[in-house]
């Protein structure tokens, strides 16, 4: 047990590193949106590269931070009897879900994503704007790097949850006497 509450930690260490490290992308955008609001009303100048570098950062955080919010528990559920059951019985779902859903859904997005970057890649794609950015390859490998990361994470949710279905319980959360 201590050696899958080693990797869970690490997992775990490495996902929120990088996702407090991309979470300063936020930061990013609410400046340089704020930038471009004033900049076009105020001085009526518009930078297509500034405003397409906000769309960048935003697709960037959205996809590099869904690991993130897997290990925290900030995903979206649609179970309507989740919320009631016990310890084990949401392990057992969270299992299920990861296996039956997830997993697949990863394959397949990273199967089909890698010929769409590859040629994205092999074009040096850039922004169909005039004066947009040069790096439009750079974003679409995120593609990839969100079913990396996601599956990277959906590793130590697995693991967290086959640890619940087996023990009954969560170790590191403390016992409730309704979940015994």
């Amino acid at each position: 047990m201590q050696a899958l509450d080693k990797v869970i930690s690490v997992i775990d260490r490495i996902t929120e590193l990088f996702g407090k490290l991309i979470s300063w992308l936020v930061l990013y955008m609410v400046l340089m949106t704020f930038a471009n609001v004033v900049m076009r009303y105020v001085f009526g100048i518009s930078i297509i590269a500034l405003y397409e570098s906000v769309l960048y950062a935003f697709a960037i955080s959205m996809t590099a931070l869904a690991g993130w919010a897997l290990m925290r528990d900030q995903h979206v559920r649609v179970d309507i009897f989740y919320g009631a059951m016990r310890p084990r019985g949401r392990a057992l779902v969270n299992i299920a879900g990861t296996v039956f859903l997830l997993a697949p859904m990863l394959w397949v997005l990273w199967s089909r994503s890698i010929p769409y970057v590859e040629r994205s890649w092999k074009l040096r794609e850039t922004s169909n704007e005039v004066a947009g950015l040069d790096y439009l390859y750079v974003l679409k490998t995120f593609m990839l790097v969100f079913v990396a990361l996601l599956a990277f994470q959906a590793v130590s949710f697995l693991l967290k949850n086959l640890r619940i279905a087996v023990l009954g319980h969560d170790p590191d959360a403390p016992l409730h006497p309704d979940e015994i």
